[in-house]
């Protein structure tokens, strides 16, 4: 096989180290110190053996007084002005396609009088573009209100607000053609930039392009908008990486901390570097070093969590959607930004209706681990299929809706693009912070759940176990599994020992990659502060409240898993019948 830097990577672009220094302008930089080559602090962090104990999660004094309920001011009868902001408006948004991206859309259209959305759809031609848009958008399930709303004039109704343009984030000019750039340039006010690879266990090359050189890009183009008045980029909770305690709403600096520092690093120039340039050589350097494709897939599949490990974030998703955010902040100029971060986004909570989530039932359940959504957990262990999980059931994991991620960006779209001083401000979508779920109260629901409306037909699922070991989980599990399939009591038929023995294996490494890939929130130790969230309740209307609500502290989690979260998995993913 004939390996070349430009057909590993996408789009194929000359990753010479002056191209790659070339996307941060000397302008950008700190004349006194490199920001390309800030230190990165290390931890001795042991993956999978480091037990977990819950944290007295303490803010700091200056941020403890608004920490309670919003106090509303019932006099502030104009709100936020989220409907005058939006009136006429024009947005060009990126990644419309996918599960945050639709309700965006269809959030957009239903509660705002907004102009046009331009919406870039990869795409082979026009027609294609349309015919994405049709399947994707128009005839979606989602967009239900709206089809009862304008009844016969629905679909003359979207094909006027809804514009495709055929383009490719991964590629030069965002793969538009010039006309379709000129006029995007010309119009939009406002960038949604929702376009991300959020396979937790992709290769390094193609995360590091879609979520770091694509929101670049997009950035470059950006900035030749004539009347752009807002950037918003849609991020992760979880470019944090490995803190603890309370996690602030505050931007990533090129090369931020992300690992504590070892007593034997005294010396700061001994220290671990991030540098983007050094990353994007080094995944070249292992695409050439492989043989055949598939050795390149597991070779920078690898090296991705290495380097993820090593600088401090979980996974490689995690730290290329931090580096991200850095690039953006590092070429912004005066463009102002909105970062928003959710922690895992799962399905709506009211908007349009309750339980409506996107998925593809084959990702759910055996192919890839998708960094916005448990369902691959809550699916598995519906089945019968995970009796284990490899996390601490009294650590706090963090659920937010869709739908309040939709708000959320909505309404601080709404408040930023109003500022008069270009500023990046980062609101953290959370749930950890007003109303925690421990993993002991989730894990019950879905017991009771399932053993009342079984995923699979008459079989009922057992509590499950929790270990903060990955030696003794796999142990257990691979004990429970052959228990379960009666593999012990097969007799000496040594063809069906052999058959039931290759399916539990099976089930057993399904089982240890699903944990493994999750484990950073089975152990995740902090809470995310939600305090420019909360300061957007306050400075909202009575009216905008119930129109764009995003209040996590409204949930009932009981009822939401069980009432509208599984259900709505059995009928957008399962079609409504049992596997």
């Amino acid at each position: 096989m004939l390996l070349t830097q430009s057909s590993l990577f996408c789009p194929p672009i000359n990753f010479s180290l002056q191209k790659r220094l070339s996307l941060f302008p000397n302008n950008h930089r700190n004349e006194n110190n490199n920001r390309l080559k800030t230190s990165v602090l290390y931890n001795g962090y042991s993956y999978f053996t480091s037990p977990c104990h819950p944290l007295e999660l303490e803010l700091p004094n200056h941020l403890q007084a608004d920490d309670d309920e919003p106090n509303y001011d019932d006099s502030n009868n104009a709100g936020l002005g989220i409907i005058t902001f939006y009136e006429g408006k024009n947005i060009f948004i990126t990644g419309a396609t996918g599960l945050l991206g639709k309700v965006l859309v269809e959030k957009i259209l239903r509660s705002t009088p907004v102009g046009k959305l331009y919406l870039l759809i990869k795409a082979k031609d026009k027609e294609d573009a349309c015919e994405r848009l049709t399947h994707e958008l128009i005839n979606s399930d989602l967009f239900e209100y709206l089809r009862k709303k304008h009844g016969e004039s629905y679909e003359a109704f979207l094909k006027e607000k809804l514009i495709p343009i055929v383009g490719n984030m991964c590629e030069p000019n965002l793969g538009m053609d010039s006309d379709s750039a000129d006029v995007v340039r010309k119009d939009v006010d406002i960038i949604i930039q929702s376009a991300a690879s959020t396979t937790l266990n992709e290769r390094y090359d193609v995360l590091m392009d879609a979520n770091m050189n694509a929101p670049q890009r997009l950035m470059r183009f950006a900035k030749t908008c004539k009347n752009l008045k807002l950037f918003a980029h849609i991020s992760t909770a979880y470019v944090n990486g490995r803190r603890e305690g309370v996690i602030l709403e505050e931007p990533l600096n090129m090369g931020d901390i992300r690992r504590k520092q070892e007593k034997d690093d005294t010396n700061s120039s001994t220290l671990p570097r991030l540098d983007i340039a050094d990353e994007i050589n080094m995944a070249f350097k292992s695409c050439t070093s492989a043989s055949t494709d598939y050795d390149v897939t597991k070779n920078l599949k690898r090296l991705g969590q290495e380097r993820a490990t090593f600088f401090g974030w979980y996974n490689a998703y995690h730290l290329t959607k931090a580096m991200g955010e850095m690039v953006l902040d590092e070429i912004r100029g005066d463009v102002p930004v909105v970062i928003i971060r959710p922690t895992v986004i799962e399905s709506s909570y009211k908007q349009p209706f309750p339980g409506w989530i996107q998925g593809n039932r084959v990702t759910l359940l055996f192919s890839t681990m998708n960094a916005r959504m448990f369902d691959p957990v809550i699916t598995s262990y519906g089945k019968g299929q995970l009796p284990a999980f490899l996390g601490n059931p009294e650590v706090t994991m963090d659920i937010i809706p869709v739908d309040m991620v939709a708000n959320t960006t909505i309404a601080a779209m709404a408040k930023d693009g109003n500022l008069h001083n270009p500023q990046m401000n980062v609101y953290h979508v959370a749930s950890s912070d007003v109303n925690p779920l421990r993993y002991s109260d989730f894990f019950e629901y879905l017991y009771e759940h399932f053993n009342s409306n079984p995923l699979v037909e008459s079989q009922s699922v057992s509590r499950i176990k929790y270990f903060d070991k990955f030696d003794d989980f796999s142990r257990y599990t691979r004990e429970e599994v052959s228990r379960r399939a009666g593999l012990g009591t097969i007799g000496n038929d040594k063809e069906m020992i052999r058959k039931i023995g290759n399916r539990c294996k099976a089930k057993v490494a399904y089982a240890e990659q699903l944990c493994k890939m999750y484990e950073f929130i089975g152990f995740f130790n902090a809470r995310f502060h939600t305090s420019n969230t909360l300061k957007l309740m306050k400075e909202m209307s009575k009216e905008e409240m119930i129109e764009f609500e995003i209040d996590a502290k409204s949930i009932d989690w009981k009822e939401y898993f069980q009432d509208v979260h599984i259900p709505g998995l059995k009928k957008h993913i399962f079609n409504g019948a049992r596997t």
